[in-house]
């Protein structure tokens, strides 16, 4: 069995406060989660002044304002992550930071963290996918939004500085806030899989923890999910995330699901070997049977328990004497 991995996504959901972001690690510490992840960017490295936000971000934060004043308001510094990661490793959970921009990439390297996470709005990105491959880190890679053609372009690109599947994860995507279900499609996991030869993940933004718990289900070997303090706090991502005790039952779930995920060999079961004999039927007599008498489904059934022999033997013994004398509800021998 493989360990599905899970990414509590922290986001921007600490509204450009570290202490709102500490309690988000330790609520993703207390949850099991294996990594806590944060959003490291510089706004003006990130979008124009005039970029504007997306429609879930206007009807989540209420303002209709642009991008940039949103995303500076939810601006951490450099120094700021460098003490998120401090407690992070003080709470012996790892710590990520998705990067925006290409002095975050060189930063959050600085940090050594196990891997980057590219996001779903840089996968056409081209510099920015050569400057991640750049650093030679392992790279979780997010595909909402794309079409096949694009999630394979841009795997290409990490092929060709020596990526494969012990360094490479691409993970399933809908980019909306929260996605709906009938646009979710986890078929494509499968997809992926057999498409790319690559280990498959999903990136969930859906409502509530049951499409993460499908995923895992299905396959997948990192799951992530946003994460809040509270759902009613403002800000973009709030209302698509789930709190601390849905975040805690997911975590508990896929890992009951990935035990019992197990063999792909069908066999009983040790528990199974010993209800054998207390569920299955043997052949019987049903009324006093004389030694020589022809068997037939006038005095042999099938009945409780099953350490006689099989009813799926009857074909060879109908028509046959019987080998003694059989009293009634006694099992039949050959």
């Amino acid at each position: 069995m493989k360990k599905v991995k899970i990414i509590a996504e922290a986001g921007v959901n600490h509204n450009g406060s570290v202490a709102t972001a500490i309690e988000l690690i330790d609520a993703a510490a207390a949850a099991g989660a294996d990594y806590v992840k944060f959003q490291t960017f510089k706004a003006e490295n990130l979008v124009t002044p005039s970029a504007k936000k997306a429609v879930y971000q206007i009807q989540n934060t209420g303002e209709a304002d642009v991008q940039y004043d949103m995303l500076k308001k939810l601006e951490l510094s450099f120094e700021d992550f460098r003490s998120l990661k401090a407690h992070c490793d003080k709470r012996q959970i790892k710590f990520i930071s998705t990067p925006f921009d290409h002095e975050s990439i060189h930063f959050l390297n600085s940090l050594g963290m196990d891997f980057f996470k590219v996001p779903s709005g840089e996968i056409t990105n081209y510099l920015y996918l050569q400057e991640i491959a750049s650093t030679g880190k392992a790279v979780i890679l997010s595909t909402g939004m794309c079409t096949m053609e694009e999630v394979i372009a841009a795997v290409q690109i990490f092929r060709s500085k020596g990526y494969g599947a012990h360094n490479l994860t691409v993970l399933h995507c809908t980019t909306e806030y929260p996605a709906p279900f009938d646009e979710i499609n986890l078929n494509v996991l499968d997809t992926m899989r057999k498409s790319l030869d690559l280990p498959i993940g999903y990136s969930d933004h859906s409502a509530g923890i049951e499409i993460s718990l499908a995923a895992a289900a299905l396959g997948a070997v990192i799951i992530e999910k946003h994460f809040t303090l509270d759902r009613s706090l403002p800000g973009p991502d709030h209302k698509a995330s789930i709190e601390p005790h849905d975040l805690k039952l997911m975590i508990d779930s896929i890992k009951n699901i990935t035990i019992a995920l197990g063999s792909k060999i069908k066999a009983p079961t040790s528990h199974e070997l010993s209800n054998l004999s207390v569920a299955r039927k043997s052949l019987v007599a049903i009324r006093p049977i004389k030694k020589g008498e022809i068997l037939t489904i006038q005095n042999v059934g099938a009945k409780r328990p099953g350490n006689g022999l099989s009813p799926m033997l009857w074909p060879t013994l109908e028509g046959k004497p019987a080998a003694g004398d059989f009293s009634q509800n006694e099992l039949i021998t050959l």
